[in-house]
């Protein structure tokens, strides 16, 4: 199992430090080069460079929840969403088809739903779960 995560790319877990502008001053923010592949797909979907969404999220976070604790984990869970929501087929693979276009409200509707119904599986008991899996089948 391991061999699989252990044999990839050593380039992909080395970080890199990005300067960026936000809301009038020069910041850094340092992530792995596998997050800022993922990063620069989500802005290119939109017609924007890495620093320009990155202005964009952190403008519309400071908005929606005021200070940002730790901006860098925001971002590697932003992309883990995005790479999830891809999985689950609610952000399309089609790099063309921009983030903006896509109904946010119902795609996090579908989320939420996937997220509760993980939680009840996980408080089933294992022997009631066990019908449940047979019957799927």
């Amino acid at each position: 199992m391991c061999r699989l995560f252990i044999g990839a790319d050593a380039r992909l877990w080395r970080t890199r430090l990005k300067s960026v502008r936000m809301r009038g001053y020069s910041t850094s923010v340092r992530l792995e080069n596998f997050y800022w592949r993922v990063l620069e797909d989500i802005a290119r979907r939109d017609g924007m460079n890495v620093p320009q969404l990155l202005a964009k999220l952190h403008e519309e976070l400071i908005e929606a929840h005021g200070e940002i604790d730790n901006f860098s984990s925001f971002l590697r869970v932003c992309c883990g969403r995005y790479l999830t929501l891809q999985l689950a087929g609610d952000v399309p693979r089609d790099l063309a088809r921009p983030i903006r276009d896509l109904d946010a409200e119902g795609i996090l509707r579908r989320e939420s739903a996937r997220i509760a119904e993980g939680d009840q599986s996980a408080r089933r008991p294992r022997a009631a779960a066990e019908p449940a899996r047979a019957a799927a089948s």
